[in-house]
């Protein structure tokens, strides 16, 4: 039998012949109900084109569908993908987490060069057994995606990965933008972001506008690769991914009317110079 090590340094070298990064490494899928992880792709679908969709309009949608759901158990899986809806709510965040909320930042700034600001987020990625967890980073200015990478957990240290990463290869960012996730309302995120003297932005409760970059880069990579091409391992899900991010970052985008690449070397060039 091979040892779950043996199995890690195996993925780890498949990864450096397929060029992507370390980060992007992966682990199991992680698993759930047959029935469960096909109305989880139904949401996942449904969501990325309705966010404010609560549990209660959930629960119809999925009855008119054939599936007998309750509201407990959508709960539940709306907890398991990371779902939160969009919509304004009471101001309930405890005590302990308010010294690591931060104001949003980019409301009426330009944006005019690379490395100025970064998005992040993470999202559910539907697999054709089980599902895992995606984190990226975009320069806004370029579109750019800086770093990725997947796992079967939302961990404040995979995060923290991936952005070390990223930086290491392309810089760092003056601001980096998040929602107000448990991962980014951290004492290890701020205590990074501080000691690197990188700018903390969040959006608002119930925005769903103000990290609008990387919702258009997930709708790309669901809608063009994921949802075409469930994968049945890791490893194909890795290598198709990093193969869509490989084209999203060298295409023009209709947006910018821009290459992301080209636009993100010719920014860090022109202010070098």
């Amino acid at each position: 039998m091979i040892s779950t090590r043996h199995r890690e340094l195996s993925i780890r070298r498949q990864c450096e012949i397929l060029s992507v990064p370390r980060s992007s490494f992966y682990y199991k899928p992680t698993g759930e109900k047959p029935e469960n992880v096909k109305m989880m792709n139904l949401m996942d679908k449904h969501l990325l084109q309705h966010p404010t969709e609560g549990v209660k309009s959930m629960v119809d949608w999925l009855k008119d569908r054939g599936y007998p759901v309750g509201h407990k158990r959508i709960r539940r899986l709306f907890r398991l993908m990371g779902h939160h809806t969009m919509y304004r709510r009471k101001n309930l965040t405890k005590g302990a987490l308010k010294e690591y909320i931060k104001p949003y930042l980019l409301r009426g700034l330009k944006i005019t060069h690379s490395n100025q600001v970064w998005c992040t987020d993470i999202t559910y990625i539907p697999m054709a057994h089980g599902f895992m967890y995606m984190t990226a980073f975009i320069d806004v200015y370029s579109r750019k995606i800086m770093g990725w990478g997947l796992s079967n957990t939302m961990s404040k240290k995979w995060c923290l990965h991936v952005l070390n990463e990223a930086i290491s290869r392309h810089g760092k960012p003056e601001i980096i933008n998040s929602d107000q996730g448990s991962q980014y309302t951290s004492s290890a995120w701020t205590h990074f972001l501080a000691d690197n003297e990188i700018k903390i932005s969040m959006d608002g409760k119930g925005r769903a506008t103000d990290n609008a970059w990387i919702e258009r880069f997930w709708k790309s990579l669901k809608y063009d690769y994921v949802y075409l091409n469930p994968c049945d391992n890791g490893m194909d899900l890795v290598e198709g991914i990093q193969n869509h991010i490989d084209y999203y970052n060298q295409k023009r985008h209709q947006t910018t009317r821009m290459k992301p690449n080209e636009a993100f070397v010719q920014s860090i060039q022109s202010k070098a110079a």
